[in-house]
């Protein structure tokens, strides 16, 4: 006796993989008016500071300690440098959140969600799309940033090495591949705020909530970390080690507080995108 499977019909031609493809996801996403916008803040900062320092004269330390702010007109890289400094603990945090956690509750709140999953796009293929666009444009807001600080800076100070607070200098070259690394270890430290964002884009019809919500919670993550009664429980926290990659601009550098910083921002980061994939997959939209 035979059995009979029936299987689903699939129109001809049709192929789950080649649907909502990532150049049309990410053509979709730089055209929007807050992709621009963030843009345009990011490349605007380093002018600020620059007219923050032609007012204000150089910085000068207080006493004798000097550090990376006191450093920014000594060169291009040190200006770039101090871009990085001022805004990995919040401004990047910003872009970061829009473009991860806006992603999926905007199609929700535009009533255009359902159509994209009945065009049909696969649930899993559209987070993937989303996520991978997302990211990338995380990545481009960070790459941006310094690019723009290290032309202003040169233009402006001068290409030179990259003078270290602590004594010492790297020569041009290293101090353009120290920035690099991180630039690369802020991108990973700011995986978390992405899994968030991600992750409560799936949960709400808000884009606002889900932006707002990943923004919220790495402040709350900031403030735990400065609660030394904490202890060694801090190390537990992302924030705890934002600003490790100070240890990469240094002499000799240090990669361990770079290495325990990835470590807890992956596992963070995985648990909270593989929760947003399993809790889109079996979520009524009716949006």
């Amino acid at each position: 006796m035979s059995t009979l499977v029936e299987r689903p019909e699939v129109a001809s031609g049709y192929r789950a993989g080649r649907t909502l493809p990532l150049r049309v996801e990410l053509v979709r996403q730089l055209k929007r008016r807050r992709t621009l916008v963030m843009g345009g803040i990011l490349a605007a900062l380093p002018f600020v500071l620059l007219i923050a320092f032609a007012i204000g004269g150089e910085p000068d330390g207080e006493g004798n300690r000097i550090t990376l702010m006191d450093t920014a007109t000594a060169s291009g890289a040190n200006f770039a440098a101090v871009n990085l400094f001022v805004s990995a603990g919040f401004l990047l945090v910003v872009p970061v959140a829009l473009f991860c956690g806006d992603t999926v509750a905007s199609e929700a709140s535009w009533s255009s969600l359902r159509y994209l999953l009945a065009a049909p796009v696969p649930r899993a293929r559209l987070l993937w799309s989303k996520l991978v666009v997302g990211l990338g444009l995380s990545l481009a807001a960070m790459i941006l940033l310094p690019v723009v600080a290290l032309a202003v800076g040169s233009a402006a100070y001068g290409w030179g090495s990259l003078e270290i607070p602590t004594g010492g200098s790297l020569a041009p070259g290293t101090a353009a591949q120290r920035l690099v690394v991180v630039v690369a270890f802020i991108f990973v430290s700011q995986l978390v705020t992405a899994g968030l964002a991600f992750w409560l884009s799936t949960k709400t019809d808000a884009p606002l909530g889900a932006v707002g919500g990943a923004v919220g919670l790495t402040i709350v993550g900031n403030v735990l970390d400065a609660v030394t009664a904490l202890g060694d429980w801090r190390h537990f926290l992302p924030a705890h080690w934002q600003f490790a990659w100070a240890d990469a601009v240094q002499p000799n550098p240090e990669w361990s507080g770079m290495i325990q910083g990835t470590a807890v921002s992956i596992t963070y980061a995985v648990v909270l995108f593989a929760l947003a994939f399993r809790g889109f997959a079996r979520k009524d939209v009716v949006s």
